[in-house]
């Protein structure tokens, strides 16, 4: 498997003013806006079927990803300091946090619902397939017999389509 080397993510910084606060804030709001905006596209393109497109979304939204978690990080580290000089900030920042989870959650549950059809067709492939390669054979008793390992065929996939 090729892998990409990746960015390492800004190292976690303290804020000592206002101003660095601000900046902080801004930056966090600016990362789950552009995350939210992917993970809206990619419900939309799952929902739409289009899951090789919905796939090539998935560097810029793990480059996003990280920046987010720095970001949090990093207001984690400030929020004592924010809560004092800015509290009307950070509860702005809470709601639109707030706001992020709740889409986040749509995707995740459009994710797994596709994921659970997908899985529902390739098994349902497979019991046809193996219905299909197993001989009806009966005992002598007149009883339909359990085929044997060597008449069950595995099922393979071809990742690359």
């Amino acid at each position: 498997m090729n892998q990409r080397p990746q960015a390492q993510p800004a190292p976690a910084r303290s804020i000592s003013t206002p101003t660095e606060a601000r900046k902080l804030a801004e930056e966090l709001m600016e990362v789950m806006s552009a995350l939210l905006g992917i993970i809206e596209r990619e419900t939309e393109l799952v929902r739409a079927g289009s899951v090789r497109e919905a796939m090539r979304l998935e560097e810029k939204k793990g480059e996003l990803s990280r920046r987010y978690m720095v970001a949090v990080e990093n207001l984690k580290n400030a929020q004592k300091y924010l809560a004092q000089v800015s509290p009307e900030l950070l509860a702005t920042l809470r709601r639109h946090h707030d706001t992020f989870r709740a889409m986040l959650q749509i995707n995740l549950t459009v994710l797994a619902t596709a994921h659970a059809v997908s899985e529902g067709i390739v098994r349902g492939v497979n019991t046809e397939i193996q219905r299909k390669n197993i001989p009806s054979t009966y005992t002598a008793s007149g009883q339909r017999a359990a085929p044997g390992p060597r008449n069950i065929t595995p099922l393979s996939v071809s990742r690359s389509l």
